[in-house]
């Protein structure tokens, strides 16, 4: 076992440096040094609503540093990215082609922990601890099935890496797998933050006409301009049915509302404000996650309305990490700049903090 330094939630709300023990992988399992971790809205959730003890993050990047006898996918010294939405080819869901919802590995389908690698890999106080997502991506040090990594160029900065295994992937495949955005169209995206940018990016690169950003921020929208945005609307709070912003959209498309809308909040009030802003026959796509019960006005849906819910924009990660990173190497794709600012294991409360007031696209922990 070796020592590690990680942050340790009670899933009660507290978290803190804790030293752990990690093992050695088993035969489909690898090790990994972590080099940088992505901070997200859900490693917030975990902290406050999981009941039980963990090492937080989902998004993490790094190197590996052994793998178990039947590994092949990676060697030692490789870089990777790991993916938390692990696929075991076989269940029914992965031979339909939907390997993010796993029947037997996915944290987030009634799977429980099928996905993480063998549970004495990773001790704290003498007792098994769990990883976040299967991964636990904020410690030094961390096992995870061979199935959870996807081997990246060395020349990849481990931050840019990082955020691509759930952010980038997420905002990104909402658009390319699961809309299916048409080039021409108009899109509405509410919320420029870390993923509704890669929603705006993907939009861009998938050709749409008009990519109409939505944010209370008005930095935020400057930024998602930078970012490919068409048209800006600042919302406001009050505006909860969105009939305001609804107006200023029909405004701009010819007073019919836009092709498709990705709410990027996970605010529970706004999962039916997408269906507000689209025309007749478009297409709402809920990206953010939310999992409250919303109550909709059905006359949301006249008509034709189609409303979506995608888990981690339908993610093939042997298929999609090396897409994306072929459109951030050929400078398509905006990577390095969603990353607003950098922390380490002693500054992850800032971190938080930065991550609930807004003040950051994307930040990220790296370790020495």
């Amino acid at each position: 076992m070796t020592s590690a330094q990680a942050i340790v939630s009670d899933g009660k709300g507290d978290f803190k440096i804790s030293t752990v023990e990690v093992g050695l992988p088993l035969t489909d399992e690898v090790q990994i040094q972590i080099k940088a971790c992505g901070i997200c809205h859900t490693d917030w959730d975990s902290i406050q609503n999981w009941n039980k003890d963990f090492i937080i993050g989902h998004e993490g990047a790094g190197i590996v540093t052994a793998i178990g006898d039947k590994v092949s996918k990676v060697s030692v010294g490789d870089h990777v990215i790991l993916n938390w939405a692990i696929p075991c080819g076989n269940c029914f869901q992965c031979r339909e082609g939907n390997q993010h919802i796993c029947e037997q590995n996915s944290p987030v389908c009634g799977c429980g922990l099928m996905g993480h690698a063998h549970a004495e890999a990773c001790q704290f106080k003498n007792n098994p601890l769990e990883r976040s997502f299967h991964l636990g991506t904020m410690s030094e040090l961390t096992v995870v099935k061979e199935a959870a990594v996807v081997k990246i160029e060395k020349d990849i900065p481990f931050a840019t890496a990082a955020i691509i295994g759930c952010g980038v992937m997420t905002g990104w495949g909402s658009v390319v797998n699961a809309a299916h955005l048409q080039a021409g169209s108009s899109a509405c995206v509410i919320g420029c933050g870390g993923v509704g940018l890669n929603v705006i990016q993907a939009a861009k690169l998938s050709g749409a006409a008009q990519i109409i950003a939505i944010d209370i921020n008005e930095e935020r929208l400057q930024q998602a301009i930078d970012f490919g945005a068409t048209h800006g609307i600042i919302a406001q709070k009050s505006d909860l049915d969105f009939k305001r912003v609804a107006l200023q959209v029909k405004a701009l498309t010819d007073g019919r509302g836009s092709d498709y809308a990705f709410e990027c909040t996970a605010i529970p009030a706004l999962g039916p404000a997408p269906l507000t802003l689209i025309r007749n026959a478009g297409v709402a796509i809920q990206v953010s996650g939310i999992e409250q019960r919303i109550d909709f006005d059905c006359e949301l849906f006249e008509w034709d309305k189609t409303y979506i819910n995608p888990l981690y924009g339908m993610c093939s990660p042997d298929r999609d990490f090396p897409r994306i990173l072929s459109l951030y190497k050929n400078g398509s794709l905006k990577l390095d700049e969603l990353v607003s600012k950098t922390y380490s294991l002693e500054t992850v409360t800032q971190a938080f903090d930065d991550l609930l007031n807004g003040s950051i696209a994307k930040g990220v922990v790296l370790f020495d």
